[in-house]
C-alpha cells in the first residue's frame, strides 16, 4: 500500500498565520496554522482515502500494517509521530520522559483518576516522546543547558541582578534550574523587568543575540519563571535543514520559525514556564537531564546521491532527507513509513507495488511496513521517516 494521508492541523495560539499556508500554497484564513500532524496517535490521526484512520488501521492489523517485527518491538503501537510546525510566538520551556518514566507517570495518573484529556494531567501515554526538529528556513530556539559559566558571563556582561548571579555561582545546574522555576510570579516581576532593561541597555557583540531574545522574553512573559530558566539554556540559530535532536531529558524551547520534526508517538510534555499551560515543576525536574550540551546543532550526512540521513541513534525513527532532481531515488527504511513532501514535488511509489502518490509541499504519504524500499521522483525536497 503506498496512500496519500489527509492529515490535521493544529490550531495552538504560537502558531504562525501565515506559514503552513505559504508552504501549502493555500491563501491564510487569519487562524494560526501550528502543526500539521501525519501519523497515528490517537488524537489526531491521518486518515486514509478509505475514510478509515491510521491509528484504526494499525489497531486493526498492527503486524500487516507495522510489519511483524515492528509490531512486536513497539507493542503494535505505530513508532512514530511526523509533524511540520511553524512557531510564530515561543512554546514553552519544556522537557520529555524516558520510557520508564512515561510508563510510571502515566500509571500514576490513570490510579489519581485524572482524565487522559484533563489540562492538569501530566502524561497523557506511556510512551517517551524523543524528537528531532529539521529547519526548513532560519529557525530559533532555546535548547539544552549550556555550561554554568557561560550563563555567569552573560549576567556578569549584563551588570546585573547580583542575587542570580550569586545562586549561579554556588549551586549546580539543577539548583538554578529548580530554584529559578520555583519563584513565586509576583516576585519574578521586578527580576524580569531589570533583566529586560539591561537586555535592552547591551551594546556588546558576545552575547547580542542572548540579549535580544532575553529582551523579547521578558516583555512577553514579565512574571513567568521560565525566563530566568532560559538564561541557563543555549541559544540556537539553525539555517535550512540543519537540526537539533532533542532525547529524553533535554529541556528546550522553539522560539520562531518553520520546521520539520519527527518523534516517538507520544504527547507528553511536561512544561516548566513561557506558558500559561499546567507547569508541575518538581515533576519536570525529575526527568531532566541537567548534563550541559555542548554541541547541540546536528548536521545531516550524505549517504547516497541525493539521500541525506539525520544521525541520531534513535530507536523510534530514521529520518532521511531526499533532494529530487528528476532522477528516481530508492530509499530503504524498515517498517512503515511516511514521505513528507516540504518543497516542489515527489511522486512516490514502493518496490512491490504500482501504487503511485503524487505529493505536493505539505502534503504526506504512507507505506506499510512489509512494502519494500520506497522510490521518490520528482523536483524538490522530501523526507522519509521509517522505524529504521
Amino acid at each position: 500500500m503506498v496512500a496519500p494521508l489527509q492529515n490535521i492541523i493544529r490550531d495552538y495560539a504560537w502558531g504562525s498565520r501565515t506559514a503552513i499556508p505559504e508552504l501549502t500554497g493555500v491563501e491564510p484564513d487569519g487562524n494560526p496554522q501550528a502543526e500539521v500532524w501525519m501519523g497515528a496517535h490517537e488524537s489526531a490521526p491521518s486518515v486514509l482515502p478509505s475514510g478509515e484512520s491510521l491509528f484504526d488501521l494499525v489497531s486493526a492489523d498492527a503486524a500487516g500494517v507495522l510489519g511483524e517485527e515492528t509490531a512486536a518491538r513497539f507493542e503494535g503501537r505505530f513508532p512514530f509521530l511526523a509533524k511540520i510546525l511553524a512557531a510564530e510566538q515561543p512554546l514553552s520551556i519544556q522537557a520529555h520522559p524516558s520510557r520508564p518514566q512515561a510508563v510510571d507517570g502515566f500509571a500514576r495518573d490513570e490510579a489519581a483518576g485524572i482524565p487522559r484529556d484533563a489540562a492538569d494531567r501530566n502524561y497523557k501515554d506511556a510512551w517517551p516522546k524523543p524528537e528531532i526538529l529539521i529547519a526548513l528556513g532560519p529557525f530559533d530556539a532555546l535548547v539544552g543547558f549550556r555550561p554554568l559559566a557561560a550563563s555567569i558571563a552573560f549576567l556578569e556582561a549584563l551588570g546585573v541582578l547580583d542575587e542570580l548571579r550569586d545562586l549561579l555561582r554556588d549551586g549546580k545546574l539543577q539548583d538554578a534550574f529548580t530554584s529559578f522555576m520555583s519563584t513565586d510570579r509576583d516576585a519574578i516581576r521586578p527580576l524580569v523587568a531589570a533583566l529586560g532593561e539591561a537586555c535592552r541597555q547591551y551594546t556588546g557583540d558576545e552575547f547580542a543575540v542572548e540579549a535580544e531574545t532575553l529582551a523579547r522574553l521578558c516583555e512577553e512573559f514579565p512574571d513567568d519563571p521560565g525566563v530566568l530558566a532560559a538564561l541557563l539554556l543555549n541559544r540556537v540559530r539553525l539555517e535550512r535543514f540543519q537540526a537539533v535532536y532533542l532525547p529524553a531529558g533535554n529541556v528546550h524551547a522553539y522560539l520562531h520559525g518553520t520546521g520539520f520534526e519527527v518523534m516517538a508517538n507520544s504527547d507528553n510534555v511536561l512544561r516548566g514556564g513561557l506558558t500559561r499551560k499546567h507547569v508541575d515543576v518538581p515533576e519536570l525536574v525529575s526527568v531532566v537531564d541537567f548534563e550541559p550540551l555542548a554541541s547541540p546543532v546536528l548536521e545531516g550526512v550524505t549517504v547516497a546521491p541525493g539521500v541525506t540521513a539525520y544521525e541520531t541513534g534513535c530507536e523510534y525513527f530514521a529520518v532521511r532527507r531526499v533532494d529530487l532532481a528528476g532522477a528516481a531515488v530508492e530509499v530503504a527504511g524498515e517498517g512503515p513509513r511516511i514521505v513528507a513532501c516540504v518543497d516542489g514535488t515527489a511522486t512516490v511509489g514502493a518496490t512491490g507495488t504500482e501504487d503511485t502518490v503524487e505529493l505536493s509541499a505539505g502534503q504526506s504519504a504512507f507505506l506499510r511496513g512489509p512494502e519494500g524500499p520506497c522510490t521518490l521522483r520528482g523536483s524538490g525536497t522530501a523526507f522519509v521517516v521509517s522505524a529504521r
